[in-house]
């Protein structure tokens, strides 16, 4: 899946469903963290997907909730 994709996908979602991909993408996190101090992956790259891909996550929040105080002030 193109990043573009992935970012439509993530800002057709509501709250709710945003605060659950977000959970389960740290707990991906947690996961590949702990296969490389492990040795079961060497795979850095994963990692960086990963931690962006929250990133991207936290920031829709944040605008949702920027739109809806700013629907409120109206």
């Amino acid at each position: 899946m193109k990043i573009s994709d992935s970012r439509k996908d993530l800002r057709g979602k509501d709250k709710a469903a945003l605060r659950d991909k977000l959970i389960e993408t740290k707990q991906e996190l947690f996961n590949l963290r702990f296969m490389l101090s492990t040795g079961g992956s060497q795979n850095n790259a994963e990692v960086r997907r990963v931690k962006k891909e929250i990133a991207r996550i936290h920031t829709i929040l944040r605008e949702k909730e920027l739109a809806e105080s700013e629907g409120a002030k109206k």
